[in-house]
C-alpha cells in the first residue's frame, strides 16, 4: 500500500468516464481535473469536478490528482464495483470512492448550507477551519511577501465573508460558531470520526491567535466532551497560552506546522512565520509542548519537496538530508514531524521528473521511518492514522506488514 500510493501522488490519475461517472456519489474534490493540450476529451470543458478521495480493501487513503498523462485510471462502477488500473502493470487494484455523506447537502436549523460552515472530512478526520483567512496574506516587508510561499489559504476577504471572518477581528461571530457546532453534529452522527483536527489562519499576534483558538477549543470540548480526541493545529503559540490549552485539558494533542527544516530555508519559504514568530521560537513551543503533553502527542506538519523549487538551490540528495537531519533533530526532542508530498512546479518537464520525485519521498519516508523506531516514537491514532492519511505515509509505512516483520 505504501508504494502504490506514493506512485499515485506522484502520477495522479487521468481522465476516465468512470471516474467522471463517481462524482454525483463522492466527496467533490476541491481542486478541478484540467485537461492537457491534445488530450482526449469526451467533456468538451476545460475543467471538470472529480472526485476527492479513494481508498483501496486495506483501508489506504489516496488523494485523487488529475493528470492527463498519467497511466492510472479508474474502471467499473458504483453498482458494480470500481478499479485502479496501471497501464504499465496490467494490475487492476479494488478501489471505493470516498462517499458524499448527506450532511454536505444539509442546511442548518437558519438555512446555511453545511458544507459552508467551516468544516470538513478527511476520512475519519473532522477539520474545524471557521477563519482560514490567513494575515500574513496581508502583509510585505521589503517587497517580500509575508504568506508561506506553498499556502493556497489567502487574506481574510470576500472568499471567507460567509464565515463572518474580518481582518483585525480576533473572535470568531458567535453565529458561525453555532452553524459550526451544528453541523459538527450532523457529521459524527453520518460518519465515524475518531479525530477533530483545528485549524485556521495565522494572526501577527501570537495571543490573539491564541484567544481565537482557545474560543473554538472550549466551545468544540463543552459541546462534545471526550467523544473524539481534539488536536490543537494553531501556529507556535506563546507559552503561558500553551499552558492554558493543557491547564484546561482543551486538546489531546498539538501541532504546530514548523513546515520546513533549516533556518534559511524556513526563512525564504515562511517568511511571515519567521519574523512574526521565529525559527527557534517555533521549536521552543513544540518543546513546551512535549514538556506538558509529552511525547507522542506533539507534531509538526512539513511540506516535504518545496526546497526542491529551483529559487531555493537543494538537490535532490541534499534535500533528503536535510530533512532526514530535521527528523532527527526533532524526534531527539520528542517532536514527531509528519511529511506531505508538495508536487514543486519547476522541473515538470524533465523526462525522469515523476522517477526522482517518487524515489525522493520513498527515501525520506524510509529513513524516517527508521528514526521513529530508534527513538520509540509512536504516531498516536487519537492524532492521525491511515483512514484519513492521504497526502502522508508514516502511518501507512508503520502498518506495512514488511515493515512491522522488520
Amino acid at each position: 500500500s505504501p508504494s502504490l500510493k506514493v506512485e499515485v501522488m506522484c502520477e495522479g490519475i487521468r481522465y476516465s468516464e468512470a471516474l467522471a461517472a463517481a462524482v454525483p456519489h463522492s466527496m467533490p474534490n476541491y481542486y478541478p481535473y484540467r485537461f492537457k493540450k491534445g488530450e482526449a476529451n469526451p467533456t468538451g470543458k476545460d475543467t471538470i469536478v472529480i472526485p476527492y478521495m479513494i481508498h483501496t480493501d486495506d483501508g489506504t487513503m489516496l488523494r485523487v490528482h488529475g493528470n492527463g498523462d498519467s497511466p492510472f485510471h479508474v474502471e467499473g462502477s458504483r453498482e458494480h464495483g470500481y478499479a485502479l488500473v496501471d497501464d504499465r502493470k496490467a494490475r487492476s487494484i479494488d478501489i471505493k470512492f470516498l462517499e458524499a455523506d448527506p450532511w454536505l447537502a444539509s442546511k442548518t436549523a437558519d438555512g446555511f448550507p453545511m458544507a459552508q460552515s467551516g468544516v470538513t472530512t478527511h476520512g475519519d478526520m473532522l477539520v474545524v477551519n471557521v477563519a482560514p483567512g490567513c494575515e500574513y496574506f496581508l502583509h510585505k516587508h521589503d517587497g517580500t511577501a509575508m504568506r508561506c510561499t506553498f499556502c493556497s489559504y489567502g487574506a481574510p476577504d470576500q472568499r471567507t465573508a460567509h464565515l463572518g471572518q474580518v481582518a483585525g477581528q480576533v473572535a470568531v461571530p458567535s453565529l458561525t460558531m453555532v452553524r459550526m457546532l451544528e453541523s459538527v453534529d450532523a457529521v459524527m452522527r453520518q460518519s465515524q470520526i475518531n479525530h477533530l483536527y483545528i485549524v485556521g489562519g495565522s494572526l501577527t499576534d501570537g495571543y490573539a491567535e491564541g484567544e481565537r483558538f482557545l474560543q473554538l477549543a472550549r466551545a468544540l470540548r463543552r459541546h462534545l466532551g471526550k467523544r473524539v480526541p481534539l488536536t490543537l493545529g494553531s501556529g507556535a503559540l506563546p507559552d503561558d497560552v500553551i499552558e492554558t490549552f493543557h491547564r484546561e485539558q482543551l486538546v489531546d494533542a498539538v501541532c504546530f506546522n514548523l513546515e520546513i527544516w533549516s533556518e534559511r530555508l524556513f526563512a525564504m519559504v515562511c517568511p511571515g512565520k519567521n519574523r512574526y514568530v521565529g525559527y527557534h521560537r517555533w521549536i521552543a513551543a513544540l518543546e513546551t509542548a512535549v514538556r506538558l503533553w509529552g511525547k507522542g502527542r506533539v507534531y509538526s506538519a512539513m511540506v516535504s519537496g518545496i526546497e526542491l523549487e529551483p529559487d531555493y538551490g537543494v538537490s535532490w540528495e541534499q534535500a533528503v538530508a536535510t530533512e532526514l537531519a530535521g527528523a532527527e533533530d526533532l524526534c531527539s526532542r520528542g517532536i514527531i514531524p509528519i511529511y506531505s508530498l508538495q508536487w514543486p512546479v519547476g522541473g515538470r518537464e524533465r523526462p525522469d521528473y515523476h522517477e526522482r520525485l517518487r524515489s525522493f519521498f520513498e527515501t525520506l519516508n524510509t529513513g524516517y521511518a527508521e528514526i521513529r523506531r530508534r527513538h520509540q516514537l509512536t504516531i498516536w491514532d487519537g492524532f492521525m492514522c491511515h483512514r484519513c492519511a492521504y497526502m502522508q505515509l508514516e502511518c501507512d509505512v508503520d502498518r506495512a506488514p514488511e515493515w512491522q516483520a522488520a
